[in-house]
């Protein structure tokens, strides 16, 4: 299968009224993954703030990641017809304003009220993130296809900033607003978001300019998309294990301070925002088959520092490396998925997003089960497991595409 090509500036002319999205409104679009990045990594920072680094309730720990599932989940039947009935606009407003709603929410049930509350809140949050991701991959989609490398770095960069922004508010205001307080803060950003979609113009993308539905489901159900859902479900997982249990893994396994602990999560982002930046000047320089076993091998030499240390310093190393060796493996995956799958359709590209995001909210659920049989420690097992799963997937990817009928080379 060909390429077809790119154009490689835009076409003059006005757009034609309704018809696709303009620029400005998929770059409004994609700024909600900034929201998205805020929601997902919401629930592993303010862990500690629910006092649970005093206790070992793991299991109510694993609850509140399945509720976080259970919504995205459900979105994926809520979102359909609403962006059907709303437009993209309104669906993403409505998305930011219930991702708004669900924060007020956990802020009036924070403890000491019954953790089974605060589940019923994470559902709430998840699904809103999912809305929000259906929202944005239809409205980013021409975007994409004028330059899909540039648009999902962008992505990926805000998403981070999001992660790292709610990982330094909760830090920074541990010791000076209670935790409803800060729940509260942080239910303004949503908010303001859900302000300026409901403000913004957006028109649907012509259907003229989408596969069939025979084309997109021949994409998703070949080898290779397979393996790179697969890939990134483990990846994901590895990395948000991290994210969802690092702060109470140092705080109870290394006596860290609750706010010290939350910092070094937002080390831990800072690391994978940078290393994914760097990793794109990279790409073009280095083999990309000996890149990604170099970071998948650090990232297993990161966990056993992890496992092993007795300090700060080695914590702090532990964690750097670990987001610095993860950071290269999204990008690469991506550029083949760009690659191996040219004609774009937002929920092709959404289905293998949300699995992902599934296998990334599914490990830190696991963990809750496994830590309150053998301890937080185990925190750091499973990366390490995931970590070798990674890279027998992408020997497998290799293979595959040196076995297809493809003319791209290889990784």
């Amino acid at each position: 299968m060909s390429l077809p090509e790119a154009p490689q500036a835009p076409i003059p002319g006005p757009l034609p009224e309704g018809g696709t999205l303009a620029p400005a409104g998929a770059r409004k679009a994609l700024a909600g993954f900034f929201v998205s990045g805020i929601l997902l990594a919401f629930l592993g920072a303010i862990l500690p703030a629910w006092q649970h680094h005093l206790l070992s309730d793991y299991l109510t720990v694993g609850l509140y990641f399945v509720g976080l599932i259970t919504g995205v989940i459900a979105s994926v039947w809520a979102a359909p017809p609403l962006l059907d009935r709303r437009g993209v606009g309104q669906t993403l407003a409505i998305a930011c304003a219930a991702a708004s709603v669900s924060l007020l929410y956990l802020a009036l049930v924070s403890p000491p009220s019954s953790p089974w509350w605060r589940v019923v809140g994470m559902v709430l949050i998840g699904c809103s993130a999912g809305i929000l991701h259906t929202a944005m991959f239809h409205a980013i989609s021409p975007m994409y296809r004028h330059d899909p490398v540039a648009t999902v770095n962008l992505a990926g960069i805000l998403f981070g900033l999001g992660c790292l922004v709610v990982a330094l508010v909760i830090s920074t205001t541990f010791y000076t607003y209670t935790a409803a307080s800060i729940q509260i803060w942080i239910a303004l950003i949503p908010a303001m978001f859900a302000a300026g979609y409901a403000r913004s113009r957006f028109h649907a993308p012509s259907a003229a300019q989408h596969p069939s539905p025979r084309e997109v489901l021949g994409e998703f159900r070949s080898p290779g998309a397979v393996l790179f859902s697969l890939l990134l479900f483990f990846q994901f997982g590895n990395e948000w294990a991290i994210a969802g249990w690092l702060p109470l893994f140092l705080s109870q396994r290394l006596g860290i301070s609750p706010a010290t602990s939350i910092m070094i999560l937002a080390l831990y982002w800072l690391a994978l925002l940078i290393g994914r930046v760097a990793a794109q000047w990279a790409l073009p320089r280095v083999r990309h088959t000996r890149f990604l076993a170099s970071s998948v091998l650090a990232s297993m030499f990161a966990c056993v520092v992890l496992v092993s240390t007795d300090n700060l310093f080695g914590a702090v190393s532990g964690v750097v490396l670990l987001g610095a060796s993860f950071a290269p493996i999204y990008p690469l995956v991506v550029e083949r998925i760009g690659h191996r799958f040219p004609y774009y359709h937002p929920g092709f590209y959404n289905g293998i997003f949300s699995f992902a995001i599934a296998g990334g909210l599914l490990a830190p659920c696991t963990l809750g089960f496994f830590a309150s049989i053998w301890g937080v420690r185990t925190v750091m097992a499973l990366p390490l497991a995931g970590s070798v799963v990674v890279f027998l997937l992408l020997m497998l990817i290799w293979l595959e595409a040196r076995l297809s009928s493809s003319s791209h080379a290889a990784f």
